[in-house]
């Protein structure tokens, strides 16, 4: 039985919701781009959370950005792979959420992301929060609606 199957959606905090940072995949700041591009491949993500050595969220690195970052002139240059580091990549503009947050700062959030980061008031990473739990709560709640009325 799920947390949130008596819960009105307006009662659903992150919290709730969020995968806990130890299920997800990560990077740290000074790992090489071919760590951070085997992590992604081998997960089937397309990014991943970028963490510093005290685990504080400090932004993602996905394919697009590696790619970009190695592409030359001509063609892809994968010897920077192993030179580059993940911080030379990483996007640091990511929208974060508290577990604290409601279930409709969420939805906001994930509109235009797959997954947004859950951290703590010192940035400490708590876990991301995906499109998907959102969307399949959604569905339950309008079925759940709908079979009552």
């Amino acid at each position: 039985m799920s947390a949130t199957q008596d819960k009105k959606l307006t009662d659903i905090v992150i919290d709730d919701l969020m995968i806990p940072s130890e299920k997800v995949a990560h990077v740290q700041l000074n790992n090489p781009l071919e760590h951070a591009l085997l992590i992604l491949v081998k997960s089937g993500y397309s990014a991943v959370p970028v963490l510093d050595s005290s685990y504080k969220l400090v932004g993602t690195i996905g394919k697009t950005r590696i790619l970009n970052a190695v592409l030359g002139l001509e063609r892809f240059e994968t010897e920077k792979l192993s030179e580059m580091r993940v911080h030379e990549a990483m996007n640091t503009d990511i929208p974060r959420l508290s577990r604290s947050d409601s279930f409709m700062n969420g939805l906001k959030a994930v509109i235009n992301y797959p997954f947004v980061c859950v951290a703590d008031e010192e940035d400490y990473f708590d876990g991301i929060l995906t499109r998907r739990v959102i969307l399949k709560q959604l569905k339950r709640d309008y079925f759940t609606f709908k079979d009552s009325t």
